[in-house]
């Protein structure tokens, strides 16, 4: 039987209509936005039946087993939670909460419905990221010696509540690869901030630093990770990227868009052309790899920025409802996305503190 998928939030998130709709496991059943004009034009273009603007009446239809939330930051947890008391798979764009205390709840919540929470991180199923996976377990890159990871955005004319936001609270992107490929959690962070944002950014969280670099202690390993993030009066190309250096290979993400990625054998450095990966899905969502609802004409800043977020959409919702019909947690789980996402939370707390170093929580 198909799992039966309910999508929240239709901005960035009509890009998983076409894959919901023809995944071989599961049934778009329902769309969800507050907006009725919006939701009846998206409902109508790809003939979904079933539209709510009322999150609360949506939870409440029986038919839906699992929800994928792509609402604003400030909703995650309590939508998460809701629709796990409710007895909904749910998945859920990133970041998983904007505090350690919410991660705990829906963490909670997650555990008490026995019910699949994933964390959608677009990094982990990028090209790039499949592509260095895959080097590791070959062998190729040999004993990780240092990870480093950034992610560099101008979040200028996005809506209202991106105004000001702390860069780390929006930190996954940079911080999962690094974390994922040491196969590892983060113990603790020290983090810095650098720079102002005018007073009127400022105003809004109280977070007056233009940039955050964070130095992340991993449990149980002798590794280090680095990560830098910025929103906000920092002139740089989007980038989201990550770097791994190994004893035998290394790899550093493009500096400019278009460069290709550069892998290093000693001082030898060679650009390379990471390969798509549609082929670890099923043959009736393998193109989306590649495109999506977006377009140059109807663009979404999310999807234009990321550069379609590196192929991973098709990916991510094949794993969510793999792992709901085999039964199993999915790749990045709720003490995963708990975290990841308190790496960021943790490291903007340890920069209003001057740089103390904060221990992360466990989960």
């Amino acid at each position: 039987m198909a799992v039966r998928i309910a999508l929240v939030g239709l901005g960035f998130g009509a890009e998983f209509i076409p894959l919901y709709q023809r995944h071989p496991d599961s049934e778009l059943l329902a769309v969800c936005r507050r907006n009725e004009e919006g939701l009846r034009s998206i409902a109508g273009a790809f003939a979904v039946e079933r539209h709510y603007t009322d999150y609360a009446e949506l939870l409440a239809d029986p038919d839906i087993d699992a929800v994928h939330i792509n609402t604003p930051i400030p909703l995650h947890a309590e939508q998460a939670i809701a629709a796990l008391e409710a007895g909904k798979h749910v998945a859920c764009t990133v970041p998983m909460a904007t505090s350690v205390e919410d991660c705990r709840r829906v963490v909670a919540a997650a555990r008490a419905a026995r019910r699949n929470y994933m964390m959608m991180e677009t990094v982990v199923y990028s090209r790039e990221f499949l592509h260095v996976q895959r080097m590791l377990k070959a062998g190729g890159i040999g004993r990780i010696q240092f990870l480093r990871g950034a992610h560099q955005q101008d979040m200028a004319g996005w809506p209202g509540y991106w105004e000001g936001l702390p860069p780390m609270h929006y930190a996954t992107h940079a911080v999962s690869p690094l974390l994922a490929l040491a196969d590892a959690p983060a113990e603790s962070v020290v983090c810095m901030g650098s720079g102002r944002i005018s007073p009127e950014l400022t105003s809004r969280y109280g977070s007056p630093f233009a940039v955050e670099t964070a130095l992340i202690r991993l449990a149980g390993s002798p590794l280090v990770a680095e990560v830098t993030r910025s929103l906000f009066e920092t002139a740089r190309q989007y980038v989201e990227s990550f770097a791994v250096y190994g004893d035998k290979t290394s790899f550093e993400w493009e500096q400019i868009h278009g460069d290709r990625p550069v892998v290093f054998h000693g001082e030898e450095a060679t650009r390379i052309d990471v390969p798509d990966f549609a082929d670890l899905l099923p043959p009736e969502i393998r193109p989306y790899t590649t495109r999506g609802v977006y377009d140059e004409d109807n663009a979404h800043l999310s999807f234009t920025q990321g550069s379609g977020h590196g192929g991973s959409h098709p990916h991510l919702a094949h794993e969510f409802v793999r792992s709901i019909v085999e039964e199993r947690p999915p790749a990045v789980d709720e003490t995963t996305a708990a975290n990841w996402t308190s790496v960021g939370i943790c490291a903007h707390e340890s920069a209003m503190r001057g740089g103390e170093r904060v221990p992360i929580p466990e989960f």
